[in-house]
C-alpha cells in the first residue's frame, strides 16, 4: 500500500528520537547493571561515543571495575534537607549529546527542585534529543506490579514507573539468574554486605518470592517481543479491547485499575477506564471528589483511555460503551457480601451486569480477599498476573472485518483542518470552527454533526483533565477518521482551562482506528515533551513535527 509524505515524515521524526534499550530483571543482583557496562564497552570497542550519565555500583566490586575506561558526565550535587546528595545531571548530558548514554535504575526518584521529578522522564528528554539510552529497572517497579509484588513480597514499592515506559522500549533483555544462584550471591556477599544480607534472606530473597518475581520478569519480557512481533506483522483485530469500570467510592479502584493494565498487556489491546455518574452523584463531597480525581489520574498514568458518562442506568451504559469499542473483558470489583434474600430483591451491580453481558467476558476482581470463585454467572479472576479465562458461553463474538491500516494524529492532519486561535471563542463556535472543514468532499450536514458532538459531550466527559479536549462523535456515512486541531492561546487576562482542542469525526461501521486515536491523544497528554512542543508550534509543520516526533 503506498505510504504518505505523512507518514514518511513520521518515520523520519522517529529516526531522530534516541532509541531505548532496557535491562530488565527481577531483583538487586542479577547483573542488570553489570550487562549495561558491558555493552558499553562492546558499544566504545566499535567507536561509538558512550558516556556514562549514572550508575549505582553499590559498593560492588566487578561493577565497579567495569565504570572504568567509560568517559562519565559528572553528576551534579543538591542539598536537601540539609544532606548533600548527587544526582545525575541531566542539562550536562544533553550539553554533551553523546551517541550513547547509561543511565542506572530508571525507576528512580529525583531530588525535589530537579528538572522531572523522575528518572524515566530524564530519559525521555535525552532521548527526544537524539540521544540514545541504555537504562535498568527490576520489574516489581511497574506501576500495574504494585499490589503483586505487596502480595508476593510484603514490600510497598515506593518507586514505580508506567507501564508504557517499558512498552516503549526499541530492546528489552532479561537479564536471568536462577533464584538459588541469587541467593549463593547475596550469602557471599556479592549484593549487600554481610550485615544486610541475613536480613536480607529472610525476607525479599526468599525463594519463592523470588521464583515467582522471576516469572513475571520473564512473561513481561516475552510480552513485549510479542507486542513487537504483532506491530511488524499484520495486526489481528479481535474484541478483546479491556474496559475496567469505577464507581466514585471504591475502596480498591487502585488494585482493580492495575490488574486490568496487566490483562490489556497480556492481551495487548488497547484498555480504557470507565466512570458513569448518576443523577444521585452530581453533588459529591470534596474527599469523594478528590479519591476520584487520584483514580482516574492513576488510570492515565497507566496507560488507560479514561470516560466519564453520564447515566441513570449503570450497567445499560456499561454494556453500550463496551458495545460500541467492541471489548472483550470488562473487568469489575466484587460487591460487599449481602445476605441472599437482599440479592433475591434488588441483584447488585455486578449480578445484572453478567446477567445482561452477552458475548461478554466480566471479570470479577477481589483485590482484598481470596480469589474469588468462577461460577455459572461469571468468569471470575483474582488479582494475580494470568489474564482470566472466559468460560465458553461468555466467549467474545468473532470480530466483524475491519480496516487494518494504523493510522496516526500525524497522518490526519491537514494544513486547512489546523488552527492556531488567539481570539476567545465559545465551545459551539469552537466546535464549528474545526468541524467544518472536516466535511469538505461529503454530503454530510455541519448542524447535524454538531448535534453529534455536543450529544457526546453531555454523555460523556472529553476533557482529559491536562488542558486537552476531545470532542468526538461517530458519523454514518463517513468513509475514514478525520481529524483537526487547535492551539488556543487565549488573551492576557481571559481564563481558559483548554490549551488543544482535537475534534475526531469517526465512521459509523468501523472506529477500531479512532479508539487508537484517542488512545494516542491521551498518551500525548503526558508526554512532556510533545506537549511542549505544541504549545509553542506557530505553524502546520511543527505541529507534524511535535506529533510524529
Amino acid at each position: 500500500m503506498p505510504q504518505s509524505p505523512e507518514s514518511f515524515l513520521r518515520l523520519i521524526h522517529r529516526a531522530r528520537r534516541g532509541r531505548l534499550k532496557v535491562y530488565l530483571g527481577y531483583g538487586p543482583g542479577v547483573g542488570k547493571t553489570y550487562q549495561m557496562l558491558l555493552e558499553g564497552h562492546r558499544l566504545k570497542a566499535q567507536g561509538v561515543d558512550v558516556v556514562i550519565g549514572v550508575v549505582e555500583t553499590h559498593d560492588r566490586a566487578d561493577t565497579a571495575s567495569l565504570v572504568l575506561g567509560l568517559d562519565a558526565v559528572p553528576p551534579r550535587e543538591v542539598t536537601y534537607r540539609g544532606v548533600k546528595l548527587q544526582e545525575m545531571d541531566l542539562g550536562a548530558i544533553l550539553e554533551r549529546k553523546p551517541e550513547v548514554v547509561l543511565v542506572d535504575e530508571l525507576a528512580h526518584t529525583n531530588v525535589p527542585g530537579s528538572a522531572h521529578a523522575k528518572r524515566y522522564l530524564d530519559v525521555q528528554e535525552i532521548l527526544a534529543a537524539g540521544v540514545h539510552v541504555l537504562t535498568t529497572l527490576n520489574i516489581q517497579h511497574l506501576e500495574s506490579l504494585y499490589d503483586t509484588v505487596e502480595r508476593l513480597v510484603g514490600v510497598k514499592v515506593k518507586e514505580r514507573i508506567p507501564d508504557w515506559v517499558l512498552a516503549e522500549a526499541d530492546q528489552v533483555v532479561n537479564v536471568d539468574l536462577a533464584a538459588e544462584d541469587l541467593r549463593r550471591r547475596l550469602e557471599e556477599g556479592r549484593i549487600y554486605s554481610p550485615e544486610r544480607a541475613a536480613a536480607a534472606l529472610q525476607n525479599f530473597f526468599r525463594i519463592q518470592p523470588l521464583e515467582q518475581l522471576r516469572e513475571l520478569a520473564l512473561r513481561e519480557a516475552a510480552s513485549v517481543l510479542e507486542r513487537r512481533a504483532r506491530a511488524e506483522g499484520t495486526p489481528i483485530e479481535a474484541p478483546d479491547q479491556v474496559v475496567a469500570c469505577l464507581s466514585s467510592k471504591s475502596p480498591n479502584a487502585h488494585a482493580l485499575l492495575r490488574y486490568s493494565s496487566r490483562l490489556a498487556g497480556k492481551l495487548d489491546r488497547n484498555w480504557y477506564a470507565l466512570y458513569v455518574r448518576t443523577p444521585a452523584e452530581e453533588r459529591l463531597d470534596a474527599e469523594t471528589q478528590k479519591q476520584l480525581a487520584e483514580t482516574l489520574e492513576l488510570a492515565r498514568h497507566l496507560g488507560a483511555t479514561v470516560f466519564t458518562f453520564q447515566g441513570e442506568d449503570v450497567v445499560e451504559t456499561i454494556l453500550r460503551f463496551a458495545r460500541e469499542i467492541r471489548a472483550g473483558h470488562v473487568v469489575v470489583g466484587r460487591p460487599s457480601p449481602r445476605p441472599a434474600w437482599r440479592r433475591r430483591l434488588r441483584p447488585s451491580l455486578v449480578d445484572r451486569l453478567v446477567e445482561r453481558a452477552t458475548g461478554l467476558a466480566v471479570v470479577v476482581v477481589d483485590p482484598l480477599g481470596p480469589p474469588p470463585a468462577a461460577t455459572s454467572e461469571t468468569a471470575g479472576a483474582a488479582l494475580t498476573d494470568e489474564p482470566p479465562q472466559p468460560r465458553a458461553a461468555d466467549a467474545p463474538e468473532p470480530a466483524k472485518p475491519a480496516p487494518k491500516a494504523t493510522v496516526r494524529l500525524a497522518e490526519l492532519l491537514r494544513p486547512e483542518r489546523t488552527f492556531f486561535l488567539h481570539e476567545t471563542l465559545s465551545r459551539g463556535e469552537l466546535l464549528e470552527r474545526l468541524a467544518s472543514p472536516l466535511l469538505a468532499g461529503t454530503r454530510l450536514d455541519l448542524a447535524d454533526v454538531i448535534r453529534r458532538l455536543e450529544r457526546r459531550e453531555r454523555e460523556a466527559s472529553t476533557y482529559l483533565g491536562e488542558g486537552i479536549a476531545v470532542p468526538h462523535a461517530r458519523i454514518p456515512g463517513l468513509a475514514e477518521a478525520r481529524l483537526a486541531l487547535a492551539v488556543l492561546r487565549s488573551p492576557a487576562g481571559a481564563e481558559s482551562t483548554i490549551d488543544l482542542m482535537f475534534v475526531l469525526l469517526c465512521p459509523e461501521e468501523h472506529p477500531e482506528g479512532c479508539l487508537q486515536l484517542l488512545s494516542d491523544i491521551a498518551r500525548l497528554a503526558h508526554d512532556p515533551t510533545k506537549r511542549r512542543a505544541l504549545s509553542v508550534a506557530t505553524s502546520w509543520k511543527e505541529v507534524q513535527a511535535a506529533l510524529a516526533a
